[in-house]
């Protein structure tokens, strides 16, 4: 089966890789990975990591990016039709809605955090932390999250454009704009390195993140790496199916999800060029989690010279990453509106940007005048839970690892064989027998530990 285009293909394959790179970096590269590294063993644990890509993270990849060029459609129906065709149970278009949804509610709540980092461009240019003091540039922060209305107007704009771009379809919209925001975003994320390195402490990075320190390796690292490797690359959103389906026939998947997980792990690695050098040159702590990023980083550009022009590139840096992200996990639920008859794209993406907009809410009240409501609180694992972090939890711990796992078992055992090995491009020989083995027993295994361990943690 080769379904007919419906929504349009990538011009190109170079404007298809700056999309899904895109959609892979997001606010989590640019502290979460790096800092992971740096405790976890340096060196040891960006090994593991590199190899979890490779054997759980890039198959799922290449299994998605199959799936969706196959179907030619939105993650649910793409699903359909790759089932119908090979013989499947329909049931399996189901594995799209979690993809989907998965994806969706992680907008809702990734839209009201891409708004803090809107809210700090003009903060940062307008000189608001130079020559702050811990204490004024928390509290910075406090005000920011104790606002209603503050957060609502960033969340609002932040979620305007990734509508806005995305109602403009593949070529006009999400092209246009990886096109300027990904080299855009990876001239800043360059100038930043080499800021922080002259201006910061380099070695002590160096040290920090590459130190080959196997004694730190456990059981805990072993499956933080894995999981840092399935995130990572953004699989079981929906989005790499999403934008599979745009795939040219030409694009060979297996090359194109290496050189994704490639960009995406030096993008993370650069971040924390960009971060750690200033973090350590001022004495502060690197372990501060979000909190590196709005309270610890302003500080730092506060007392540093152009601190000024440099932290105001940061934030822009920040938003441009979440919002080549954003517009990656709407699309699948757009294009899956679009797929029915007399809905247009604009109409969808205005009545589903609503929606998340309206779903952010709840986020944003968890950090004011709901902070002590917690929806959940009789169940022990959602004790002291805000509704924020509830859904965050079942996207992230339980949607995303679910849905992966179903990805590699459709992949690996419902797909037929012919129809894998058309849409991959490598044969019928070695490298399709390893793909195939990674993505019916190691990745649905490994996943399968990791969602264990978020669950039971």
């Amino acid at each position: 089966m080769q379904a007919a285009d419906f929504h349009g293909t990538w011009s190109s394959r170079l404007a298809f890789l700056l999309a899904a790179v895109g959609a892979a970096v997001g606010l989590g590269n640019m502290w979460k990975f790096p800092y992971t590294a740096g405790v976890s063993g340096g060196g040891a644990f960006v090994l593991i990591y590199l190899i979890a890509v490779i054997v759980v993270a890039v198959p799922i990849m290449m299994a998605e990016l199959a799936i969706g060029r196959r179907g030619r459609r939105s993650p649910v129906n793409s699903m359909r039709r790759v089932a119908a065709a090979d013989g499947a149970s329909p049931a399996w278009k189901n594995v799209g809605w979690v993809n989907v949804c998965a994806g969706f509610l992680i907008l809702t709540f990734y839209s009201v955090i891409a708004g803090w980092a809107l809210a700090y461009i003009p903060k940062l240019a307008s000189g608001t932390f130079t020559q702050s003091t811990a204490d004024l540039v928390g509290s910075e922060f406090s005000d920011l999250l104790a606002s209603p209305l503050t957060l609502i107007f960033w969340h609002a704009l932040f979620m305007g454009l990734t509508v806005f771009i995305v109602a403009r379809g593949i070529q006009d919209g999400i092209e246009k704009a990886v096109k300027f925001l990904m080299p855009s975003l990876f001239g800043m994320l360059l100038v930043l390195v080499v800021y922080a390195c002259i201006a910061g402490d380099f070695a002590a990075t160096v040290d920090f993140m590459f130190t080959f320190d196997f004694s730190k390796i456990d059981v805990h690292v072993v499956v933080a790496a894995i999981g840092q490797a399935f995130f990572s690359v953004s699989v079981a959103m929906g989005l790499l199916m999403t934008y599979g389906a745009y795939l040219p026939e030409t694009v060979v998947i297996p090359r194109a999800a290496i050189i994704i997980a490639i960009a995406d792990t030096m993008v993370a690695l650069l971040a924390g060029f960009a971060i750690f050098p200033v973090v350590f040159a001022n004495g502060l702590d690197p372990a501060e989690g979000p909190g590196l990023v709005f309270v610890t980083l302003p500080l730092a550009f506060g007392q540093m010279p152009f601190g000024t022009l440099f932290g105001t590139l940061f934030f822009v840096l920040l938003t441009f990453a979440a919002l080549t992200s954003s517009i990656a996990v709407f699309e699948p639920i757009v294009s899956w509106a679009e797929e029915h008859q007399g809905v247009k794209r604009q109409s969808s993406a205005l009545v589903f940007g609503a929606l998340a907009f309206l779903i952010g809410l709840l986020t944003v009240f968890s950090f004011n005048i709901w902070s002590n409501v917690h929806p959940l609180g009789g169940f022990e694992m959602f004790a002291g839970k805000t509704i924020f972090d509830v859904i965050d939890y079942v996207a992230s711990n339980i949607l995303l690892p679910a849905g992966g796992i179903l990805i590699a078992l459709f992949a690996g055992y419902a797909m037929a064989r012919k129809t894998s090995v058309e849409e991959l491009g490598i044969g019928d020989g070695t490298a399709y027998a390893i793909w195939r083995f990674l993505v019916r027993f190691v990745s649905p295994i490994a996943i399968a530990i990791v969602l264990v361990t978020l669950v039971g943690g």
